[in-house]
């Protein structure tokens, strides 16, 4: 027998679809927006404002973007830093929060206190610059991926997540012969897949959407990924901002602002791609790596 719910349950119940729908749409609108701008012509832009279907529907931005090599460079370039940073950032962040994890371990409340420390205080940007600069990382994309290979804040959920791990498994391990990185690499990090795939999730959109720090250390252009092409996108927005424009027509001028909301869609739908095949892990591990210290 079913039972029935009361008319306050049902009340709230209506109240939470209310609310989830107006956010939901408050979220997708924008996007809409940009999507249908990037395929409308400059004059419905201009006489519209603000449209969700464009009249009149035109490729001109997209063969713009597309007619030089800039932007499929600048979206190789945050391609291979999001790779390399996310594995560089898991991979160190599981080094050391397997060994903070052991209660046995020598010097282990020192290290947790200094990882917590940077927490609340960092050297700040003149420092950083600094040390990059003297390590001779200027103009490299070493300056995008070591300065901040581990994030304290997720090598504290993960070190959780490990200690939580009956620890019979390593016990077991050891018994059979297992030293500890064979226990790491066989027993804990397969066990630890879900707050692993969360928070490569973390690491690929926080290196997806670098800026700052390659406008501080990148100069040259043909390093510069996507993000900051953006912004010079934006900051210019008249022909031949993109770079090398020799192959379109003399008398071609671009849409400007679908130009900007062109490549906006461009740089948002690969991560969107990803996002899917991490969404069923994503709450899981965020929660199992938090439940307790």
């Amino acid at each position: 027998m079913v039972k029935e719910t009361s008319w306050p349950s049902r009340l709230f119940d209506l109240l939470n679809i209310i609310v989830l729908a107006v956010i939901a749409l408050i979220t997708i609108v924008p996007f809409i927006y940009v999507v249908a701008g990037s395929f409308a012509t400059q004059r419905e832009l201009l006489e519209k404002g603000f449209i969700l279907f464009p009249t009149e529907f035109s490729l001109e931005a997209y063969n713009y973007i597309f007619s030089t090599n800039t932007l499929m460079r600048s979206l190789g370039v945050t391609i291979f830093i999001t790779v390399a940073g996310t594995l560089i950032n898991i991979t160190l962040t599981c080094l050391m929060a397997y060994p903070l994890s052991r209660r046995d371990m020598d010097y282990r409340s020192p290290i947790q206190l200094m990882v917590i420390f940077t927490m609340l205080f960092s050297g700040g940007m003149i420092p950083t610059f600094l040390v990059v600069k003297e390590l001779g990382m200027l103009d490299t994309y070493w300056s995008l991926l070591l300065p901040g290979a581990i994030s304290a804040f997720n090598l504290i959920i993960v070190r959780s997540f490990f200690q939580q791990l009956p620890p019979d498994l390593e016990e077991s391990a050891k018994i059979d012969g297992a030293s500890d990185p064979g226990i790491l690499v066989r027993i804990v990090i397969p066990l630890s897949l879900p707050v692993l795939a969360t928070f490569s999730l973390f690491y690929a959109v926080g290196h997806w959407n670098t800026y700052f720090s390659s406008i501080l250390y990148i100069n040259d252009s043909t390093k510069w990924p996507i993000q900051v092409l953006l912004r010079q996108i934006v900051m210019l927005s008249q022909g031949g901002s993109l770079g090398d424009t020799s192959s379109l027509e003399s008398n071609f001028v671009p849409p400007d602002q679908a130009v900007k909301m062109a490549v906006i869609v461009v740089s948002t739908i690969p991560i969107l791609i990803v996002y899917p095949f991490l969404q069923k892990h994503f709450a899981k591990g965020a929660l199992l790596g938090s439940v307790k210290g």
